[in-house]
Order: structure tokens, then sequence, then C-alpha cells
């Protein structure tokens, strides 16, 4: 779970401009963020099956967003996943 300074430092340095607080950017790397957490969680609770389900629901969640940001602008698609380490 984020905490509210966690999810606060990864606005600032995702945002686009200075009171931007839900561009596509910002919550892909607020999900990044929340899926690293959970995937560390699943590896010593391997059969937590109900959290399991809500990593995929996330991992779906940030898919569509990518693919909205990569239809909308590919360079700012580009510049987010080679920021956060998403690979594609």
């Amino acid at each position: 779970m984020l905490l509210k300074e966690q999810k606060t430092a990864i606005i600032d340095a995702n945002r686009t401009h200075p009171s931007d607080t839900g561009s596509p950017e910002v919550q892909i790397a607020i999900l990044t963020e929340r899926i690293t957490q959970l995937t560390e969680h699943l590896k010593v609770h391997k059969k937590d099956n109900h959290s399991r389900r809500g990593l995929l629901k996330m991992v779906g969640k940030r898919r569509s967003l990518l693919d909205y940001l990569a239809k909308k602008d590919i360079n700012r698609y580009r510049e987010c996943i080679a920021k956060l380490g998403i690979r594609k």
C-alpha cells in the first residue's frame, strides 16, 4: 500500500505541469509502484489469489492507459516507458 508521502513523490516526479495529478503519466507511475509492491507481496504469499486478481486488474488498467497514451502522443508514451523502466 502506498503511503501519502510516496504517492506525492511519484506525482511530483511524473507530472506534466504544476497542478497535474491525473494525467496518464501520473496514473501509470502510481500503478507501476503499486504493481511492484504487490508483486513483492505475492512472492512471499504464493497462495494469495485475491491479491493476485487485483494485481492482474492493475496490470490491465496500466496497459489500457499505455495504449491510450501511445495512440494520443507516441513521444510521451516513449518517455513514460523509458522513465519507469516498463518494457515493450
